[in-house]
């Protein structure tokens, strides 16, 4: 065919497209207007005190004329007054709002009447309880119709977001850049996901195949949202040993994902390297812990906690349910999640799979939350950043993380995540055509996820259980019920020289510690374990240890489940303690017996070395035991997906991204830990203009980066390598 009749094709194409998307949105808009007429009907048949006429005109056609024109003035005002109200009560608090809602609903019923001719009357508090009624079903019927239309759905997204940008009309002719950040989702996995004739996420397969290059790039000891994230948008995670911690000098808790631990964790960074961060520079900030330095945040914990104009945090929410229909498919696809957990996991149990987790309680709601609303509500906001022509735009999708801390990383349950996540990817793809200026897409990970059995699960006993024990504190009756937790036990009455019936299970001990004694706080990252003792000032030592609790080193360094443990000794300085007497003296590369740290790779001691040095590092780093051959690991927490230590996927995250930048590493050298990353997605952003090579200073900080502590390279294989 010649390019004048492809055009004129596709011109033709393009015209029955429009017809039928036109078509299609008509129809729809009959439909909801038919089921909110008949829905005005039969509640003028139930309700006393609410009637379709205020005087004469009884027939039935007349009460379906009333109420066609009654739902119609409802639709409307719905749709002009209600995104008016949505933003003038953005700074409401949202328990609040949800009360206001009903009354706003019914104002607006009570006002359409007014406004229809003869349409008739209802008491207020009917008025509430029509809308409510008229609005269920009308946003039923809408989302029945188009819930699982994308198109659909991406036309009203870049509609929605194109009138807060009209602004970007026509933007600069530099691309901009996207990073988007698919939580949890390890190395390993994305190629299987991406691999094979029909794979599990076709958009990211594609990528991957043509334009794009694939490269792993290793965590730091904590391989965790928190600790990946603040370095890769803050270019500092220094001193963030785990994503929960204890600081004596305060004595509070440190937890990442809370808003004022958030914020905190980011002014100390900001503080230590005197950067705003890796958007700054005209950048946005999607459901991330962190802001980055992005002036346009939705999302964000580290800014949620804030009072006032910069509090834009939840805007993303208003902004996204300000649309009617986009609020319609959110809603129905949540409930339609939380049933598809509940069966899920009934699943789960009736097939009696293991390892497995509990998951009642709020979970299905948690995991709806994750996996539906704040992915349609990020997916949204990247598309207005992008209509709006934004530099740089980074951005996290959660649900996958969520899903598999309690189905397991490769379970059929995150391979349909995997599908949905791809289908967002694929509609971002599709709005950036409509963007005022090119865009690249650069998806990345955080830290991947390793299998296994919970600790408790395994040996019968929690972390803390054995902690206690080693300290001479009493233990709950409830450890050690289980065959390999009796064992567990045994080990840990052979470290204290107990006979059976002592404190270990529960009763006083006589010879241990006085009872005024403070006990010691263990807290949990994963597979990570942090003790600390907050009654001794500082870091504790090893011979302080010793003479206090003299079974505690050896109870945690013999048990089965511990694959190894940080201790700082007054005499040896960072020692990592293992089974039977094994140790390995970080400062000075003596290893007594077997290597604690040699499952984990030869660069596990440059990362554990590095974690020593944080002034926020526990008295204990505890670390699970890993197993090579499964990749299994077992988490402190109850999670059968776990990351936050090391061991296994957890460690291995990738960088996929468009084959015109320059490569991440210099020489095939790997990349490793989320500072490195920062570097090399800082130099992207400047390669605007086009591919350059690296700086000459940027390649020797990278070498030096390499050689020093807390590199992998030794353990890796080259970028080169394992670059797709």
């Amino acid at each position: 065919m010649s390019a004048a009749g492809a055009g004129r094709s596709g011109r033709r194409d393009g015209v029955r497209t429009r017809w039928r998307t036109r078509g299609g949105a008509l129809l729809r808009v009959l439909a909801v207007w038919l089921v909110s007429s008949c829905t005005l009907l039969v509640l003028a048949a139930l309700l006393p005190d609410f009637r379709l006429r205020a005087a004469g005109g009884t027939g039935i056609t007349d009460a379906a004329v009333t109420a066609a024109l009654g739902a119609g003035a409802f639709g409307l005002l719905s749709a002009l007054v209600w995104p008016l109200l949505v933003r003038a009560l953005l700074l409401v608090p949202a328990f609040v709002l949800g009360l206001l809602v009903f009354f706003l609903n019914g104002s607006l019923l009570l006002l359409a009447l007014d406004l229809t001719p003869d349409a008739g009357r209802a008491a207020p508090e009917t008025a509430v309880i029509v809308a409510a009624a008229m609005s269920a079903t009308s946003s039923a019927t809408s989302a029945f119709l188009a819930v699982r239309d994308d198109e659909a759905y991406h036309r009203r997204l870049v509609r929605l977001a194109g009138r807060r940008a009209r602004r970007a009309a026509r933007g600069p002719d530099t691309p901009g850049t996207l990073f988007l950040q698919l939580d949890g989702v390890g190395h390993d996995l994305l190629r299987e996901a991406t691999g094979g004739d029909h794979p599990l996420m076709p958009t990211v397969a594609r990528w991957r195949g043509g334009s794009h290059r694939l490269t792993p790039w290793r965590t730091d000891w904590s391989s965790q949202t928190g600790a990946s994230q603040l370095g890769i948008l803050h270019g500092s995670n220094e001193d963030l040993p785990a994503f929960r911690w204890y600081e004596k000098e305060t004595g509070a808790l440190v937890v990442s994902n809370r808003p004022t631990s958030a914020a905190e964790l980011q002014r100390r960074a900001v503080e230590r390297t005197g950067d705003r961060g890796l958007l700054a520079h005209d950048g946005a900030s999607r459901g991330n812990l962190f802001s980055g330095g992005a002036e346009q945040v939705a999302l964000v914990m580290s800014v949620a906690a804030r009072r006032g104009r910069y509090n834009r945090s939840r805007a993303g929410y208003f902004a996204y349910f300000s649309d009617p229909a986009n609020a319609t498919r959110t809603a129905v696809s949540f409930v339609a999640e939380v049933v598809r957990e509940i069966v899920q996991a009934l699943r789960t149990r009736f097939r009696r799979e293991l390892p497995r987790v509990k998951r009642g309680g709020l979970y299905p709601v948690i995991r709806a939350f994750a996996t539906v609303v704040e992915r349609d509500v990020v997916v949204a906001a990247v598309i207005g950043d992008m209509l709006a022509g934004r530099t740089a735009v980074y951005a996290d999708l959660v649900a996958y993380d969520e899903v598999a801390h309690h189905s397991g990383p490769r379970h059929r349950d995150t391979h349909q995540v995997l599908r949905r996540l791809d289908r967002s990817l694929a509609l971002i793809e599709r709005a950036a055509r409509h963007a005022p200026r090119p865009y690249r897409v650069v998806l990345l990970s955080d830290h991947g996820q390793s299998p296994g059995a919970t600790f408790l699960e395994h040996y019968g006993l929690s972390l803390g259980d054995l902690v206690r024990a080693g300290c001479g504190l009493p233990v709950p009756r409830r450890a050690g019920r289980t065959p390999s937790g009796a064992e567990a036990r045994e080990a840990a009455r052979a470290a204290l020289h107990r006979p059976e019936g002592a404190a270990g299970d529960g009763s006083p001990d006589p010879a241990g510690p006085p009872a005024a004694a403070a006990h010691p706080i263990v807290l949990a990252s994963g597979n990570l374990g942090l003790v600390s003792f907050p009654e001794v000032p500082g870091r504790i030592t090893r011979e302080e240890l010793d003479r206090r609790h003299p079974a505690l080193l050896a109870t945690l360094a013999n048990h089965p489940g511990i694959g190894f443990l940080l201790v700082r000794s007054a005499a040896h300085g960072a020692v990592v303690l293992g089974p039977a007497g094994a140790e390995h003296h970080l400062d000075t590369g003596r290893i007594v017996g077997a290597d604690p740290l040699a499952a984990f790779g030869e660069g596990a001691a440059d990362a554990v070395r590095r974690t020593d040095r944080f002034p926020h590092v526990a008295d204990l780093m505890v670390n699970s035991a890993y197993d090579p051959r499964t990749g299994a690991v077992h988490a402190f927490e109850e999670q059968i997906g776990s990351h936050g230590g090391l061991g296994g996927a957890q460690s291995e995250a990738f960088l996929l991204w468009p084959a015109e930048l320059t490569p991440p590493a210099p020489d095939g050298e790997p990349l490793t830990g989320a500072e490195q990353v920062h570097r090399v997605l800082r130099r992207w952003l400047r390669e605007a203009d086009g591919p350059q090579q690296p700086l000459e200073a940027e390649v020797d900080e990278m070498r030096h980066e390499a050689a020093e502590p807390g590199a992998f390279s030794s353990q890796r294989r080259t970028t080169q390598d394992k670059t797709r």
